[in-house]
């Protein structure tokens, strides 16, 4: 959004507002790629590591405490959960919480069957617009993050990296970590330039992820 000149990002945010005061609701989850519901409506997927603070993200994004399950067991989340939003200017749009990946006592084949089944998610969604990639502010980019990244190139679905718990991280490393994602999304050609900082705690960055959204409901 910082490229944008004011006028157009107040609008985005006003965008986003409104697109988030509309109630949003579950309504699919899918173990296997043969579980997929049928494409229809504009989709923007969640994926992060594990513990990353995804599932808090998508309940602040829409404004509630319970939509999405958080959960205290790192890598307990293992299907696609799917979330509806109905779009003011017409239409839905889907949210999709992907099962958190890097979970360090996984075992080999858990891990291979995730890699396996966000490839056929992301390579079989014509209507995937975007992946929000969560890294977390207060630690460094894993090696599990950047067989993500090369995942997405793959897959040829565009990713925007968004930092969590911004709240919890030093303003200098904050700065650093910011820096790095920027680099990084630079390096990949499915990469989007725009790195976003937020905290669930605080609300920080909210807005802007909402607007972010709502412009890619509107194409």
């Amino acid at each position: 959004m910082e490229a944008r000149d004011e006028a157009t990002r107040a609008a985005l945010l006003e965008a986003g507002r409104l697109l988030f005061a509309r109630p949003c609701r579950f309504v699919h989850a899918a173990q296997q790629v043969e579980g997929l519901p049928p494409t229809r409506w504009p989709e923007i997927a969640f994926a992060g590591r594990s513990n990353v603070g995804k599932s808090s993200l998508v309940n602040a994004l829409t404004g509630t405490k319970a939509l999405a399950r958080v959960s205290n067991t790192p890598g307990r989340t293992r299907q696609l959960n799917f979330f509806e939003l109905e779009v003011p200017w017409g239409g839905q749009l889907t949210l999709v919480d992907m099962p958190g990946y890097g979970y360090a006592q996984a075992p080999k084949s858990v891990k291979a069957d995730w890699q396996g089944l966000m490839f056929d998610f992301l390579r079989g969604r014509p209507t995937l617009r975007r992946v929000i990639l969560l890294l977390d502010a207060r630690i460094e980019t894993k090696p599990a993050d950047r067989m993500a990244m090369k995942l997405f190139d793959e897959a040829a679905v565009p990713f925007q990296i968004v930092l969590t718990k911004a709240d919890d991280a030093k303003p200098y490393w904050l700065g650093k970590r910011r820096e790095e994602a920027e680099k990084l999304a630079r390096s990949h050609t499915a990469g989007h330039p725009l790195v976003l900082v937020t905290s669930s705690e605080t609300g920080e960055g909210i807005p802007e992820v909402r607007a972010e959204i709502a412009a890619l409901a509107s194409t």
